[in-house]
C-alpha cells in the first residue's frame, strides 16, 4: 500500500513497537514477536487512525469496537502457548488484526464476530494479506462454535462476567482459554488451562491472572446483555 503524503513508513514503526512495547515489557515468545513484527497493523485500522496504528493504546474501529493495544494482543498470543499446529478459536474478530497474528502462530484459526460489517471487512483484509488458514464467522462468540470443537486454544477479545462455561467446554485437554474477566476496578486478563478430566468430578482448570486490562463487553448468551 502506497504511503500518503506525511505518512511514516510503517516498517520502522512496527520494529519500534515490537522492541519498546513488547520485548521491553516482558514478551519473550520468539514466534509471537516475529508474527507481530510481520503483520501490518496499519491495514486493520480506519484511514483516519492510520498514523496512530502503532501507538501504545487501543484504537476505535467503528461500531463501538476497538483494536486492542499491541501488548495485549501479544500477551494473549503468548499465553495461548502455541507451537504451530493448533486449531484456535478467536471470539471478537474486530478488524481482524489478532486473527492475522494468530494465523502465523497456529495451524487453523476460526474467528467469530457478532457485528457483520466488521466481520466482512476483516475477512476481506485477511484475504488480501494471504491469511488462508483463517475462517471468519458471524455470530454469538460467547457460545463458541460447537460444531468445530474441541479447540486447542481460545482467545476472547471482550470482557466477560466469568469464564463462559460453554467456551471452557469447547477446550481440548491441555488447551488454554484466555479471557478478560470483569472485576470491580478493572478487567483482569486471565488464562484457564484445561487439565486432564477427572472421572468423578469432570473437567478441571488451572487459572492464572495475566494483567489488568480494559476491553469492550462480551455481548451474548454467556456474556453481558445487549
Amino acid at each position: 500500500m502506497a504511503l500518503r503524503r506525511g505518512e511514516e513508513d510503517p516498517a520502522p514503526q512496527r520494529a519500534r513497537m515490537v522492541e519498546r512495547q513488547l520485548r521491553r515489557r516482558g514478551i519473550r515468545d520468539g514466534r509471537v514477536l516475529a508474527a507481530m513484527s510481520e503483520v501490518p497493523r496499519e491495514r486493520f485500522v480506519p484511514a483516519d487512525q492510520r498514523r496512530r496504528a502503532y501507538a501504545d493504546s487501543a484504537l476505535p474501529i467503528g461500531h463501538g469496537q476497538t483494536i486492542s493495544q499491541p501488548w495485549i494482543v501479544a500477551a494473549i498470543c503468548e499465553a495461548l502457548d502455541l507451537s504451530g499446529s493448533e486449531r484456535v478459536l478467536e471470539v471478537g474478530t474486530g478488524s481482524g488484526y489478532s486473527a492475522c497474528v494468530l494465523s502465523r502462530l497456529a495451524g487453523e484459526v476460526v474467528t467469530i464476530e457478532r457485528v457483520e460489517p466488521l466481520a466482512r471487512d476483516a475477512e476481506r483484509t485477511l484475504a488480501e494479506l494471504g491469511a488462508t488458514n483463517v475462517e471468519v464467522i458471524v455470530g454469538d462468540g460467547s457460545i463458541g462454535v460447537p460444531d468445530r470443537a474441541p479447540f486447542d486454544a481460545i482467545a476472547v477479545h471482550a470482557t466477560a462476567p466469568a469464564a463462559p462455561a460453554t467456551l471452557l467446554g469447547q477446550l481440548a485437554a491441555g488447551g488454554v482459554l484466555v479471557v478478560p474477566i470483569s472485576e470491580r476496578r478493572a478487567d483482569m486478563l486471565t488464562a484457564f488451562r484445561r487439565l486432564a478430566d477427572d472421572a468423578s468430578d469432570g473437567p478441571r482448570f488451572e487459572r492464572r491472572a495475566i494483567a489488568p486490562c480494559r476491553f469492550v463487553p462480551l455481548i451474548g448468551d454467556e456474556g453481558f446483555e445487549r
